[in-house]
């Protein structure tokens, strides 16, 4: 059963923020200054799989690390917007790409660069440790921090709330 307060069987895109969403809020840097971000192995295994089912999966991040397009482009991510000064404009691109109305879209932010496309997305959701502002607005604020498998909570409670958790597609990469 779904803990998350909403229709789950309209969704049918996955966006999310990178930087204290899928990595954690703090990170090491790297002697060229580059940021050494972390990823959740079960974050990744359920965004290939949600590739492979059907779903749309997006990145828009205000940062840029070669790095983190490769992790991305290798999980079957097309729709990867990186240095995204303003969120919504690429959340746009996004929709119209895609041709997908806000209503099937979950796009999990943490901190105030995300409020906009929250405030527009059909399911806005908040890692445990988001910003207050940004948890104000969250329909579903995820018991994982961000890093810590706050993509696996969401992508499995869909796929469950819509029939395809454990299916064929499930058991191989």
């Amino acid at each position: 059963m779904s803990t998350i307060n909403y229709d789950l069987k309209k969704i049918r895109a996955f966006v999310f923020d990178v930087d204290g969403v899928l990595s954690r809020t703090v990170v090491s840097l790297h002697p060229d200054g580059d940021p050494m971000r972390t990823v959740n192995i079960k974050d990744g295994y359920a965004m290939q799989l949600a590739v492979k089912l059907g779903y749309h999966v997006a990145i828009i991040t205000g940062g840029y690390t070669e790095a983190v397009r490769i992790r991305y482009e290798r999980l079957g991510i097309r729709h990867i917007y990186m240095r995204s000064a303003v969120k919504i404009k690429d959340f746009h691109h996004f929709l119209e790409q895609t041709n997908l109305q806000p209503e099937e879209v979950a796009y999990a932010g943490d901190d105030i660069p995300d409020y906009d496309v929250m405030r527009e997305a059909g399911l806005p959701i908040a890692p445990a440790d988001a910003a207050p502002e940004i948890k104000h607005i969250a329909r579903y604020i995820s018991h994982y921090n961000g890093g810590d498998g706050i993509a696996r909570d969401i992508i499995e409670q869909t796929l469950k709330a819509q029939g395809q958790w454990m299916q064929d597609e499930a058991f191989g990469w």
